[in-house]
């Protein structure tokens, strides 16, 4: 019979996976299932709150990064099918209201916000929003298969021929965009001018349905495979060294059910397990 201390111990091991050979990723805690198909997620620039795209309540809701509680929200009121949302450093944020259209812009004063704009032009059903430090808004239309960008809000560039495009995450290098091109299974990364630099493809990575991503310091993409049930990171040199998730549904440390947002923070990573109505968090430790 095992003790107490070896079931631990094994516990800790079958949640813990090597990322490399000095990194891995612990399950931390999962919140309470409040939410409604949550998508995407980004932490205030302050760090107190995790705003989430709560997109069956039609809502951003605002969650309390530790404890994963909802302590507040807003949009629900002119919102519907909320599903992505950034956060710029003046404290503005752009909100993908998706079953209307449009990107909502909004100021942020700690869990209030207020509504002072909209973009809508050439884009149906946008999915993802990213506010370059170019100034320019980028909008991928996941109806219109395309993704546009917005300067002092007229189009000036449009890129088409995608398929259901989702995520838009600025590249490590402070330029560059990484985007989900969820219906053709790719990641592609473009140029501010929306150019295609690079494909990370769905031969060489297995994608099924990639939605949401994020990076870290070092280049290394974190992406939501929503179909096979997994987070995938992807190294600067293509390599993939971890994936969490089995390619099957379930619930509980290193298992998601059509996962989709992602947030990384330091050594702290955020997920939205949409499927099972809640946002889990982990931890990334670099050993020794």
């Amino acid at each position: 019979m095992l003790n107490i201390s070896t079931c631990m111990l094994l516990m800790f091991l079958l949640t813990t996976v090597p990322l490399q050979a000095d990194v891995t990723a612990t399950f931390v805690h999962a919140g309470p299932a409040e939410l409604s198909n949550p998508h995407d997620l980004k932490l205030s620039p302050d760090g107190r709150y995790l705003f989430v795209s709560d997109v069956g309540n039609n809502r951003v809701a605002i969650l309390d990064p530790d404890s994963l509680k909802v302590i507040g929200s807003f949009g629900s009121d002119h919102q519907s099918g909320t599903h992505d949302i950034d956060i710029d450093s003046a404290g503005r944020a752009y909100v993908a209201d998706t079953h209307n259209s449009r990107v909502t812009i909004y100021t942020i004063d700690a869990m209030h916000a207020k509504l002072i704009g909209e973009l809508s032009t050439r884009i149906r059903g946008p999915e993802g929003v990213l506010k370059h430090p170019n100034g320019r808004i980028y909008v991928a239309g996941a109806w219109s298969n395309n993704v546009v960008a917005y300067e002092n809000g007229k189009v000036v560039m449009e890129l088409k021929g995608l398929s259901a495009p989702h995520d838009l995450e600025l590249a490590v290098d402070g330029e560059g965009i990484w985007l989900a091109d969820a219906g053709n299974d790719r990641v592609l990364l473009l140029s501010p001018d929306l150019v295609i630099k690079r494909e990370l493809s769905r031969e060489s990575y297995r994608f099924d349905g990639v939605r949401y991503m994020d990076i870290l310091a070092d280049g290394t993409l974190i992406a939501a495979d929503k179909n096979n049930h997994q987070i995938k990171f992807i190294s600067p040199d293509g390599s993939m060294p971890l994936v969490l998730g089995d390619g099957q549904p379930g619930r509980g440390p290193g298992k998601f059910t059509t996962p989709e947002g992602v947030e990384v923070s330091g050594k702290t990573l955020w997920l939205s397990d949409s499927g099972n109505n809640r946002v889990v968090r982990y931890r990334l430790n670099r050993l020794p």
